[in-house]
């Protein structure tokens, strides 16, 4: 028995196999990989919401209805 099997089994906890693990650490990397995404999206979206509230006071002062939305 390898040394981690042993050491689990003398601990009474489940001993996980190689292909579970090859699965988790998968689904670990598929994971990381959205996370990567979702943050370049979030940092895009940030930087076009900065662009935009610095063009807005600009519109709102030229336009007519400004004193209807105070």
């Amino acid at each position: 028995m390898t040394e981690g099997g042993a050491v689990a089994v003398q601990a009474d906890d489940a001993v996980t196999g190689n292909a579970e693990l090859r699965r988790l650490e998968e689904r670990m990397r598929e994971l990381e990989r959205q996370l990567g995404r979702k943050t370049l999206e979030v940092e895009i979206l940030k930087e076009a919401l900065a662009r935009a509230r610095a063009k807005k006071p600009t519109l709102l002062a030229t336009s007519p209805l400004r004193d209807d939305f105070r």
